[in-house]
Order: structure tokens, then C-alpha cells, then sequence
């Protein structure tokens, strides 16, 4: 599935990555004249020189690849990986595509025979299936999740480590002033806050929670994936919205979380605080979007170890991207899911201070880099790797 993840904070007007989309492609609208054949002007960005890549490296450390296939996909590579490359892509890549086609039209069609002579909820320019009761809902989930689990096994994950942090005896994963009675049944959190590093995420919180999520408007015109994303109970949001449609959608996810710790039976929402993805070893600033609800949240960690490429969906295009991902035999993912984290009373009335609070402790408990850039950064880091933008202006903004 492809769409964007976003997190939403209506006190920000920062566009933020796609749910179930691959990556944030840097694009600028060039509004200059068309250069006359005769210019001086060169038609085309000269190449950028290692030394300036270097310097880039620097600055936006947490979007860098570190992989073997290096910056944007297009290292230079050692013959024995173009020869395993080769042998891949004419043997396991065909079988992979077959497959995961398979399977995505599978589950289509299980959506789609769930949801007949069904309406969808529509609500604030939403449209979803997720609130269906009964076999049909229990069949979409059951089937979504075992599939999902499927795609990952097709796509290289055999196996998957998973690991339950368990409360503190002394609190520490848990507030100072609400360390809730371990001998009561614990509640049922209202979001899992997850951080954000491949379109794959995606699959993994499908098999495992079989959440919401926030994507695009356009993912549910989308063939075959549209209908799933509605099946999901995915809330829709405008990209370029700078107005009223994000303090609508930032009122229906309040109301989603909020749904979601009240009752058992509602769709879970899944949320991406960062906003984008990073090369995994880093954690950026969190959107407070997810914490305004004051609802208890579930921090889960994702990590993809990998020796040859790295399935981190940065600063790679999306054909390379794929392509490498499907000529990888093997991928590997671990997981670490906390306990639920219950505010304070503090971090109720402040939620920069409670999306604070947990960012902190999964960087601790996940052993990631906390890192004070964003999104706005990721997109002059790729425009510069792309020659979108003067190279010196880029070197040298956030210098001050």
C-alpha cells in the first residue's frame, strides 16, 4: 500500500509525510522562462561534488543512507553485488511482484465482497468501512492482518523479533503521578505511536494492530488500495490544506483516539508523530497531534538491521527503492512495543509536554538519536541531492 502517514498538529501549517506512501520526494515549482538555446546558462544542475555531499551528510544526518547502495541508490557498486543484483532481479523479483499482486488483489476482493449492500460512515468529508459490525468487520480484520503478514513474508521478513517491555517495578515507563495498580487489567490505549522509517511500517502495524491511519485524500481514489485504506477506517487529509480541513481532520482524529480508549470495539489509530521517515537511527521532534486527545498512547519501536541495503524509505527514489527491496533474499525487523503510557495531569493540560515525554523515552528505551530537524530540512536535503535548489544556500541555511 502506498499512501502518506501524517501526524497533525493544527497549530502547524507543515506538510508531512504520506500514509501508506513511499517517500517525501523534494519538488519546487520553477516558474522561470524557458532558457533560450543560445543562453550561457547551463539547462541542466552540474553534479554535486563529494565534498559537498559531505557537508549535506553533516547537516541532515538522520536522513542519510549508510547501505551499501549509497546516496539516492546510485553508489558505486562492487561486481559481486551487481552480479547478485542481476541474478535477483531475473529470478526473485518476478516471483516476489507475482506474488504481492496476488495477495493485494486477494484481500481486494475480500473487502469488496464484505462491503456489498453496506454503506460507508461518512463523517467531516470522511468515508470508511471500519465502523462495520459483525462477520463482516471480524473477516476484513482477520484476513487484513494474516495477509499483511504474508506480504511481509513474500517481501523478505521470514522472521520477526518482537519484544514486550514490561512496567518498571519503580514506574519509569510510566508518569510520575498516574503508575497505574499492575493487578488491574490495563486499559486499552487510544493511538500507537509508532516512529517512522519505511512504507513497510505500514504492513507490519496492519498484521499486528490492524489500525487506522491518517493518508492522503487521494489514497482512497486509488485502484485496489482505495478500497482497502476505507476497509482500514483511514482519515483523509488535504496535503496542501493550510485552512479549515486541517483542524477538521486534527477534530476527527481527536475523536477517533478518544473513540478508540473508550471503547474496545472501535478501530485503533496509528500514528506517526515524526511526520516522515528517517533512516532509522534517528527520532525527530514530535507533531503533538497524536497527544491532544489526553489519552493513554502505546509507543512501539521499529528497527530494520540490515548488511546490504536498508529498507528505510529516505533519500532513495521509489523504482530503486523497490527494486533493491525485492532483490534482498532476506530483511530483518525488530520490535520493541512499551507499555501503554499514561499522562499526567501536566502533560493532560500540555501536550508538547506529553509528546515530549514519550519521544524521550523511546529514544531511550529504542537507543535512537534524537535529532531537532524535520521535515522542512528532509526537503532541502533531497532538493539539493536532486539540484533543485542552489547548492550554497542550502549548505549553509540553519548555520545561525
Amino acid at each position: 500500500m502506498e499512501s502518506e502517514l501524517k501526524d497533525l498538529n493544527p497549530n502547524s501549517n507543515s506538510n508531512q509525510q504520506q500514509s501508506l506512501d513511499p517517500i517525501d520526494e523534494a519538488s519546487s515549482k520553477d516558474d522561470r522562462p524557458l532558457l533560450k538555446p543560445d543562453d550561457s546558462a547551463p539547462l541542466s544542475p552540474p553534479p554535486i561534488s563529494a565534498a559537498n555531499i559531505e557537508e549535506l551528510e553533516k547537516k541532515f544526518t538522520a536522513f542519510v543512507r549508510n547501505d551499501v547502495y549509497g546516496t539516492m541508490g546510485r553508489g558505486e557498486l562492487p561486481w559481486t553485488e551487481k552480479v547478485l543484483l542481476g541474478i535477483a532481479f531475473l529470478t526473485l523479483v518476478p516471483i516476489r511482484v507475482v506474488l504481492a499482486m496476488t495477495i493485494l488483489v486477494f484481500y481486494y476482493l475480500i473487502c469488496r465482497i464484505c462491503t456489498l449492500f453496506s454503506s460507508p460512515n461518512r463523517e467531516e468529508e470522511q468515508e470508511d468501512y471500519a465502523h462495520l459490525g459483525g462477520w463482516r468487520r471480524a473477516v476484513i480484520v482477520r484476513s487484513g492482518r494474516f495477509l499483511s503478514r504474508v506480504m511481509l513474508f513474500v517481501l523478505g521478513f521470514y522472521w520477526i523479533k518482537e519484544t514486550n517491555r514490561s512496567p518498571d517495578i519503580d514506574g519509569k515507563l510510566n508518569t510520575e503521578t498516574d503508575v497505574k495498580d499492575q493487578s488491574e487489567e490495563p486499559e486499552r490505549p487510544g493511538a500507537i505511536i509508532s516512529n517512522h522509517i519505511s512504507h513497510l511500517d505500514i504492513l507490519y502495524h496492519m498484521s499486528s494492530f490492524f489500525p487506522s491511519f491518517v493518508a492522503k485524500r487521494s489514497v482512497a481514489k486509488l485502484p485496489l488500495v482505495g478500497l482497502i485504506s476505507k476497509c482500514l477506517g483511514c482519515i483523509y487529509v488535504q496535503r496542501e490544506s493550510k485552512s479549515s480541513d486541517f483542524k477538521g481532520v486534527s477534530g476527527v482524529v481527536n475523536e477517533r483516539v478518544q473513540e478508540a480508549y473508550r471503547n474496545k470495539f472501535a478501530p485503533m489509530m496509528m500514528l506517526f508523530p515524526e511526520g516522515t521517515t528517517t533512516n532509522g537511527d534517528f527520532l525527530l521532534p514530535f507533531k503533538t497531534g497524536a497527544f491532544l486527545s489526553k489519552a493513554p498512547v502505546r509507543p512501539v519501536i521499529l528497527r530494520y538491521p540490515y548488511q546490504r541495503f536498508s529498507p528505510a524509505w529516505d533519500s532513495i527514489s521509489g523504482v530503486r527503492h523497490v527494486i533493491f527491496l525485492f532483490c534482498q533474499f532476506v530483511n530483518y525487523l525488530e520490535v520493541t512495543r512499551l507499555p501503554v503510557y499514561y499522562p499526567s495531569q501536566q502533560e493532560k493540560d500540555d501536550p508538547k509536554l506529553y509528546a515530549n515525554n514519550v519521544r524521550r523515552l523511546m529514544a531511550r528505551e529504542g537507543n535512537l538519536i534524537l535529532s531537532d530537524i524535520g521535515l522542512a530540512e528532509k526537503r532541502i536535503y533531497h532538493a539539493a541531492l536532486n539540484g533543485n535548489n542552489s547548492l550554497p544556500s542550502v549548505l549553509h541555511q540553519k548555520d545561525d
